[in-house]
């Protein structure tokens, strides 16, 4: 059975009363005028208004097609042009009807019926709640009352070179996610290729996870440059490290203040969430927020609202927020050091950034970018000859080669030794040399200071000494090797407690070096694997 869905044309259908409408082509009357295509029903759209035309209409169908069943169907639009109206009832009208696609042939005609009628039965066909074939209708001067039409398959192959063109639009977008970067390894591509459905698909948080220097600073930027690029936003990309912020400062840098709030303010501050209104606020290390601006930073994404400082009136703001940390939050949330809520809030999309040394196979071609990166900043074309590449690569890809410092070592490395390619080549012994000069330090490290007989760079990045007081890692460093020589958690926390544990009636020895570890991102599992 074919079954036709057709909008009652209002305008073209109209062309008098007499036998000269005969002559002329009605879209509405044309479409079973048609020698090769019959159809069964026929289910006319209509507005109340338009009866007497509708059933002029109707009955010339059935001169054209007596065994046509006309199903004339009547739709009230308030405002024909509004299309939240519009495909709300055309949607209600597919839900109502059994149209079993399997059973029967369907076809759409999307000539008839105002612009957005006809987008509407597009998108609701396209969506398959009309399933079927489009059909286009047009005059034709061979025979005027007939005139042609055009079948629309959307699955067609004929469309197939739209579909390639969608493709290599696609491959693009990743292409640009990864700053042009042809990455070789499958996790880290497979994880691009997610963020890429995402950025274009979606305005929620985004958490980017991972090692300190492992991109999520740079990805971070890229999605904005990527949905801007789409002209899916307005505003500005704002970036912000948490761990820079404390006290009333980390108040005022995030949400602004009025003049006079505390000390010092001696004039209105907009903030930076509102400075990211239209766009997205990118706040690295967020696991570094402190409760209070937690609290708010959750009100802000879920209302848009948020107090400045001082004021007596909430400023708007609409955002997309991107965070990124290299702990463990559910960790944090365990310590009572992160609020259960907001990772809850942004935790919708998260994504795990690998380091440096799980991606071997990506520093060849990390290493050509960086070197472009050093001729657009300094104006100076650097290469290496065949001999330093190889021996870097060797250095490189080698398990010995920790890569703590994951990419910024990586760049760290290719500034030095361009700087010395005096000629604009990175020489065998200009690599030699930089090989040396890291291996030196990581044996100074190691024989003194921070770092002495435990390595905590592999727990706490390279940065570390930034942002925590030397007591602090002295004193962890300790904890870390008592927990790396006792048996489980239990026992390395009555190791570290055994004094103060004696005047406790109760003792939870493994909850107390719990939260004592999560103060550093930490847990004792994760200091026993590294």
């Amino acid at each position: 059975m074919n079954v036709l869905i057709s909008f009652l044309g209002t305008t073209l259908d109209s062309c008098g009363k007499g036998n000269v409408r005969w002559e002329k082509w009605r879209p509405s009357v044309s479409l079973v005028m048609q020698e090769d295509l019959h159809f069964d029903q026929y289910y006319l759209i209509y507005q109340p208004s338009f009866v007497e035309l509708k059933n002029r209409i109707a009955a010339d169908i059935k001169t054209c097609s007596p065994d046509t069943e006309v199903i004339e169907t009547e739709i009230f639009f308030k405002n024909a042009w509004d299309f939240e109206e519009v495909y709300e009832k055309l949607y209600d009208f597919s839900r109502q009807q059994d149209f079993a696609s399997q059973d029967h042939n369907y076809y759409i005609h999307i000539t008839t019926g105002t612009h957005v009628a006809q987008i509407c039965l597009f998108l609701l066909n396209e969506s398959h709640h009309l399933p079927g074939l489009l059909i286009q209708t047009q005059p034709d001067s061979r025979d005027k009352a007939k005139g042609a039409y055009d079948l629309i398959d959307l699955d067609l192959s004929r469309y197939d070179r739209l579909a390639e063109r969608f493709a290599e639009e696609r491959k693009h977008d990743l292409a640009f996610l990864k700053s042009g970067i042809a990455t070789r390894n499958p996790h880290f591509n497979e994880i691009i290729e997610t963020i890429e459905k995402v950025a274009l698909h979606s305005d929620e948080p985004v958490l980017l996870t991972g090692p300190t220097g492992a991109g999520k600073s740079q990805l971070a930027k890229r999605i904005y440059e990527l949905k801007k690029l789409n002209q899916q936003l307005r505003g500005n990309f704002v970036d912000v490290n948490c761990a820079t912020l404390r006290g009333d400062q980390a108040m005022s840098t995030l949400f602004g203040h009025k003049k006079g709030a505390f000390t010092g303010s001696l004039a209105d501050r907009p903030g930076l969430l509102k400075a990211a209104d239209g766009g997205i606020l990118f706040l690295d290390e967020i696991g570094e927020l402190g409760s209070d601006e937690q609290a708010m930073l959750l009100r802000a994404l879920e209302e848009k609202t948020f107090f400045p400082l001082g004021a007596d009136t909430e400023e708007k703001s609409s955002f997309q927020l991107i965070c990124g940390t290299n702990r463990d939050l559910e960790q944090e949330v365990a310590a009572g050091q992160f609020r259960a809520d907001l990772l809850a809030r942004i935790n919708l999309w998260n994504f795990e950034l690998p380091g440096l040394a799980d991606r071997r196979e990506d520093i060849e071609p990390n290493l050509e970018y960086e070197l472009n990166r050093f001729t657009r900043k300094n104006g100076k074309h650097i290469t290496f000859n065949k001999e330093a590449k190889q021996r870097f690569l060797e250095y490189a890809l080698s398990p010995e080669t920790r890569w703590r410092g994951n990419f910024r070592d990586l760049n760290a490395m290719i500034i030095r030794m361009a700087t010395f390619a005096s000629g604009g080549r990175i020489t065998d012994d200009i690599v030699a040399a930089e090989i040396r000069r890291i291996r030196q330090k990581e044996e100074r490290g190691t024989e003194h200071g921070i770092g002495s007989g435990i390595d905590l760079t592999v727990l706490l990045g390279t940065d570390m000494e930034t942002k925590y007081d030397l007591f602090d890692l002295m004193q962890l460093r300790e904890v870390i090797r008592i927990c790396r020589t006792s048996k489980n958690m239990a026992d390395a926390g009555k190791k570290l407690f055994a004094v103060t544990r004696q005047s406790k009636k109760s003792n939870n020895d493994s909850d107390r070096l719990s939260k004592y570890l999560a103060r550093f991102g930490l847990d004792f599992q994760k200091i026993r694997k590294a």
